[in-house]
């Protein structure tokens, strides 16, 4: 076989490419397009407000950054702090000036980056850092309840170290408290008070979902001479879906785990002038052991209703005093007649059964009584009893009711990464 037509070819191709490349080298001299060379130092082109040396900047006051002469200007900057917040601001049409237009945060370091050209086009680069004194008043948030388990209606708790009353300022803490699930689920912040917010989803929590909270306050500007400061994050696992029914009417609980019932049980409540409260209350703690007086509830020592008794295996789901617990005194009532003073009262072995059943975060709801409804705050979380476009109409980012961007905003800072 005769290999010579091909090394032919081959050596065609390399001649080829030797000339293109040729070709290519003549193109790179010395009159090149000026947006090909490396960028010159333009720290003589530019000045900063920010001080000299160490000292601080005013984190009050923007950021400029200004070309000097005549022929340069600044053509994009960039100013990131050490936490990734991109500082944003704006480029005047000469390209003469850059101002920041929004606040610089406290206590923070920036690096910055300025591109700019001169007067021939020649692009130039200088970056500098600086940073911002600390905060004279800092704003921190505490999130609750404590890193664990708990049911499927546990609210997140925010409270805040000093009072936030104007709606602007609430945004943006709202905006910087974020929560996450997995899976993901739609919720929203409430502010129950100047210093105190409540996290629930549209819905209870999936089973099994985990959910961490986190505070992004840390140097942010809330108000006047107010920054926010660092704050804890937070770690919730959620459990089985157990939920409890008290039936007034019938004098029976069915508890259901994941909408399956695993129990039903004989109960009595509060009785004419003690009647439970109706709606949805979630298990705060347990006790195995509570000494329950009239006095805690208004009920004169030595009247009529007057008692004092040690109770078991009780299960509290308000702070005022009522509980799911032992009442062995009244079973011949239990699944007959209320006769309790506003406490759901079961026979000992079905309250020890209930006690090993629950966990905080669980729901306890009672339906069919004569009761007022439970409050949605101050005596426990009765947060559920509030419908979800009510609770919506709590949060600081919500103008109006049916506003959609500020629905989308919530369904954004609820995002499925944990793993």
């Amino acid at each position: 076989m005769n290999d010579t037509p091909r090394i032919r070819t081959v050596l065609s191709c390399t001649l080829l490419v030797l000339a293109v490349t040729a070709g290519a080298t003549s193109c790179a001299g010395p009159d090149r397009h000026p947006l090909s060379a490396r960028p010159f130092d333009a720290a003589e082109q530019v000045v900063f407000n920010t001080p000299s040396g160490s000292a601080k900047a005013n984190p009050d006051k923007p950021l400029e950054i200004t070309a000097k002469g005549e022929d340069g200007r600044i053509t994009d900057v960039t100013a990131t702090d050490e936490a990734g917040r991109h500082l944003a601001g704006e480029l005047s049409a000469d390209g003469r000036r850059w101002r920041s237009t929004a606040a610089l945060a406290a206590g923070a370091r920036y690096t910055v980056r300025v591109a700019t050209e001169d007067g021939d086009g020649a692009p130039g680069a200088r970056t500098f850092t600086f940073g911002t004194a600390p905060a004279k008043r800092a704003l921190t948030v505490t999130f609750g309840p404590e890193a664990g388990t708990y049911g499927v209606g546990q609210p997140i708790t925010a409270d805040l170290s000093l009072p936030v009353k104007d709606r602007a300022a609430r945004a943006v803490v709202e905006r910087a408290l974020k929560v996450r699930s997995a899976p993901a689920v739609e919720g929203s912040w409430y502010w129950v008070d100047d210093k105190k917010l409540h996290f629930r989803p549209k819905e209870y929590w999936p089973a099994g979902a985990l959910v961490s909270v986190t505070g992004n306050l840390n140097g942010l500007k809330v108000g006047d001479k107010l920054y926010g400061g660092a704050s804890k994050p937070l770690r919730l696992k959620i459990g089985d879906r157990i939920e409890a029914i008290a039936d007034a009417g019938s004098h029976y609980m069915t508890v259901k785990r994941n909408g399956e019932v695993i129990n039903t049980i004989p109960v009595t409540t509060g009785k004419p002038g003690f009647s439970t409260r109706n709606g949805i209350k979630v298990v705060l703690g347990k006790e195995y052991y509570v000494r329950m007086r009239g006095t805690s509830i208004g009920i004169a020592e030595g009247s009529s209703e007057s008692y004092d008794l040690p109770v078991y295996y009780a299960t509290r789901v308000t702070w005022s005093g009522e509980y799911v617990h032992a009442a062995p005194w009244s079973v011949g009532s239990q699944g007959v007649a209320n006769v309790s003073h506003g406490c759901v009262g079961m026979s000992t072995g079905n309250a020890a059964w209930f006690y090993e059943t629950v966990r905080p975060g669980d729901i306890v709801k009672t339906v069919n009584s004569y009761g007022e409804t439970m409050d949605p705050f101050g005596n426990g979380f009765g947060d559920w009893n509030l419908p979800w476009e009510k609770w919506r109409q709590g949060s600081a980012l919500v103008a109006a009711k049916g506003n959609p961007t500020a629905t989308e905003d919530a369904k954004a800072r609820l995002r499925p990464t944990l793993q």
